[in-house]
């Protein structure tokens, strides 16, 4: 099978000759062989796992998404992935990701809270003049 797993701004991933994959999905995981029928699936946040003979079993943690299998194309989009060889290592990566992202998160809060207070004191200015 061919894997591409998208990024709403870049490609992830690109693997060829990947011989299953397991995703999960609200309903519990379920895997793909390359003659599996197509199929389409939501992903809510959790693991992806892709095993080629080369590489082994690799596995991503992915944000929510979608999954489309046409043929031998497996199509995964998702907003935000991370790649791991085991699950130790992974899961440390995901967590200072997500730590990062609060940190992001409070610096974008400050500055709209700054604009905020500035577009209120401008208001008041406006009524008092």
């Amino acid at each position: 099978m061919q894997l591409k797993v998208l990024l709403p701004f870049q490609v992830f991933l690109e693997k060829s000759q990947v011989l299953r994959i397991v995703a999960e999905t609200n309903q519990g995981s379920f895997g793909l062989l390359p003659h599996r029928l197509d199929c389409v699936a939501a992903l809510p946040p959790g693991i992806l796992i892709y095993e080629t003979a080369a590489d082994g079993e690799t596995y991503l943690a992915v944000d929510e998404g979608i999954l489309v299998k046409t043929g031998k194309d497996v199509l995964v989009s998702v907003r935000r992935a991370i790649a791991g060889a085991d699950l130790a290592q992974l899961r440390h990566s995901v967590e200072q990701e997500f730590l990062n992202l609060d940190e992001h998160e409070k610096s974008v809060r400050s500055v709209m809270a700054k604009l905020e207070s500035g577009f209120i004191r401008r208001l008041v200015e406006l009524g008092h003049g």
